[in-house]
């Protein structure tokens, strides 16, 4: 039963260490091996064409660079 609460304390301490590190980087989380880029996937959706909402998302994301842009000109 000591056992396991000293591991149980361990993990509990790394958990929390990494949480205040997470915190105070505020940097996303990301995969030491490069993601799925690494492989070959553009995209978290592989579809070839995408739903509605995401059609939509990217319509307003356009807009919104285009505005941007205007601005700077």
């Amino acid at each position: 039963m000591i056992q396991f609460i000293a591991t149980f304390t361990v993990f509990l301490f790394v958990i929390a260490a990494m949480s205040i590190g997470y915190i105070i980087k505020r940097k996303s989380i990301g995969g030491s091996c490069g993601g799925l880029g690494s492989i070959g996937i553009d995209k978290a959706c592989d579809c070839p064409e995408p739903c509605d909402k995401r059609k939509k998302k990217m319509a307003d994301e356009a807009r919104a660079a285009k505005l941007n842009q205007q601005r700077i000109i």
